[in-house]
């Protein structure tokens, strides 16, 4: 797609989601403060003893912009501060209970208001829906610091987690790279026979969690005597950059070491990049490809080898 375009898509996006997420309203909410006085107050709700420079660096805020709003809350009793020496933006700010109960109200309605937006749409559709959210995030996020903290904890495989990582893989699949219905019937074979029958000294699954969520899933299963296959390397987008695949393809390789294999192989697809290095870095090296049309796009299939 010509850059041009893209521009022009992602124009015409915003100007729809800023109406939508009520931007360019006067009074957010009804509330009397703009939609960026909110956000502030989202800020110091969700981490009380902000400073004033913690704000600005956060947000890309003006600071001359952030000082008149700091006056306006607490003209209006919403926030109180406490000066850290000389420097104003060193203060430490937080909501009085008069601005937390403000911002209780105002949050109920920001939930009110998107539930409302997708009560039209069934549950395949929300899923869908949150997965290009968090591909948008990953891809205009790129170069700056992943959002939230925490260990990738990686575990066996728990009632549920199949399940749940056969959806995953068909609903963003087909938000980020159009594959067909068949990706999805391929991965709930993989995963079905997996769990109909695996020798466990031999063939092993993780299920990769941020934070007590699911964000990636993986698989090793036996392909010869000497040779184990890595299978269904899922990250969720808003997870990638975390080290989450990294983490599921060094247990993958790290099993198949122990467990005696000579050999690792894998079979992906040309424009999977992120999973692309991932493999390269784990020293996986491209060994041949071939065009298909699987899953409805034109493809090209590549096999990836690993000396172990």
């Amino acid at each position: 797609m010509a850059i041009a375009k893209t521009i022009s898509d992602i124009r015409a996006f915003n100007r729809f989601y800023t109406r939508f997420v009520g931007a360019l309203d006067r009074h957010h909410l009804h509330s009397g403060l703009s939609l960026a006085e909110v956000r502030v107050l989202y800020e110091l709700s969700n981490e009380p003893g902000l400073s004033a420079s913690t704000i600005i660096d956060s947000l890309g805020l003006d600071a001359g912009y952030l000082s008149r709003m700091v006056k306006k809350f607490e003209a209006r009793g919403l926030l109180g501060r406490r000066k850290s020496g000389d420097d104003a933006r060193s203060a430490s700010l937080s909501l009085t209970a008069a601005g937390r109960i403000l911002f209780d109200e105002l949050d109920e309605r920001a939930a009110e208001h998107v539930g409302e937006a997708i009560a039209p749409l069934g549950e395949r559709e929300r899923v869908r829906l949150t997965a290009a959210m968090g591909v948008v995030t990953h891809l205009l996020g790129k170069g700056q610091a992943p959002a939230g903290s925490g260990n990738v904890q990686l575990r066996q495989p728990e009632p549920g987690d199949f399940g749940w990582a056969i959806e995953r893989h068909g609903v963003l699949y087909e938000a980020e790279y159009a594959w067909d219905e068949r990706f999805e019937g391929l991965v709930a074979e993989l995963f079905g026979n997996f769990a109909r029958s695996h020798n466990s000294e031999r063939e092993r699954c993780w299920i990769a969690e941020l934070n007590g969520e699911r964000v990636g899933c993986v698989f090793v299963v036996e392909r010869s005597g000497q040779v184990a296959q890595l299978r269904c390397l899922l990250v969720e987008p808003s997870a990638r950059g975390r080290g989450v695949g990294r983490a599921l393809v060094e247990a993958c390789v790290e099993f198949a070491r122990g467990a005696g294999y000579r050999r690792m192989m894998l079979w992906t697809n040309q424009g999977l990049d992120s999973a692309r290095r991932i493999y390269e870095a784990a020293g996986f090296t491209l060994i041949e490809e071939q065009a298909h049309q699987d899953f409805g796009p034109l493809l090209v299939g590549q096999n990836w080898e690993l000396a172990l």
